[in-house]
């Protein structure tokens, strides 16, 4: 497990916004997760620069948005079913 090198509070400004203060890190971006219980976690993310995306991928990629284009894909997904499933679980 990593170790705790900060912990302090914080307050919202006016756009509702936090500052994380006097953190000196390797990563630029984060995913933000808001709960209902008011925590919010944010993780690194490293986004990957496009010459290092394989080549195979970036076809694939390109074949998928052609595909589109053109109207070729799979019927719509009724997702109603797991909806019900994922309310019912527990926060």
């Amino acid at each position: 497990m990593a170790e705790l090198l900060r912990e302090y509070d914080t307050t919202l400004d006016t756009k509702h916004r936090i500052t994380v203060r006097n953190v000196k890190s390797l990563y630029k971006n984060y995913h933000v997760r808001v709960y209902g219980d008011g925590r919010i976690l944010m993780e690194p993310r490293v986004l990957v620069h496009p010459k290092f995306v394989s080549k195979r991928t970036l076809r694939m990629m390109d074949q998928a948005m052609e595909n589109f284009a053109k109207g070729v894909r799979s019927e719509p997904i009724n997702t109603d079913e797991m909806r019900k499933i994922a309310d019912a679980l527990p926060d």
